[in-house]
């Protein structure tokens, strides 16, 4: 399944086309939108397993960027943006944005008491069949591999450091990016700011 479809004509003539950031759409969503909110994504969980080879990394040395792992029970906060503009062109943006392992999927949106506020969003998540999965590795690992990868949009931990930070400013709670950001901290000493020039 490729990134075209996946429910998005759907809202073409009827509704709004929200679009889900659970990673670097949150602090840098780089899109036209009315509207966004807090909403909360029912039975997936936010992980640092998939390789970036474009963006936070190259294609000889991925970073590790997120993306969503199916889990009954789990619940993965995040923001909702309303689309504006160009449909079409914003579409196509977060297509080659989202290009390296990234499927368009579609589902609903809750509060954090449970309430549906959204019945559709679009979600791009990259499944574990897809090349680039890293999978999962222990968090000293992670925040190792993290510290050393360096990408076209820059380095893999700014990517980290301000997704912790923009869940933070969100009231969002989890324990897997906490855990992840407090050993990328632990090994730099805390010594190069988040938003250096690249």
């Amino acid at each position: 399944m490729g990134p075209k479809g996946d429910g998005v004509n759907e809202h073409r003539g009827h509704g709004d086309l929200w679009i889900f950031g659970y990673g670097s759409l949150i602090w840098r969503p780089d899109f036209e939108y009315s509207e966004s909110r807090v909403v909360w994504l029912h039975g997936w969980k936010r992980r640092f397993y998939q390789g970036s080879p474009d963006h936070r990394g190259t294609p000889e040395s991925p970073g590790r960027v997120v993306t969503l792992l199916p889990e009954a029970g789990a619940r993965c906060g995040g923001v909702a943006y309303r689309a504006a503009g160009d449909i079409d062109a914003l579409l196509a943006n977060l297509d080659h944005r989202e290009k390296a392992g990234y499927e368009r999927m579609c589902h609903a949106g809750h509060s954090e008491s449970g309430e549906t506020i959204l019945a559709e969003m679009l979600v791009y998540v990259s499944p574990r069949s897809n090349p680039g999965f890293l999978g999962r590795a222990p968090i000293p690992e992670m925040a190792a591999h993290i510290a050393a990868s360096r990408g076209p949009s820059g380095p893999n931990d700014e990517y980290l450091l301000r997704l912790d930070e923009a869940l933070q400013q969100h009231g969002i709670e989890d324990a897997h990016v906490r855990r992840l950001a407090a050993a990328l901290r632990e090994l730099r000493g805390d010594s190069i700011p988040i938003n250096r020039a690249t």
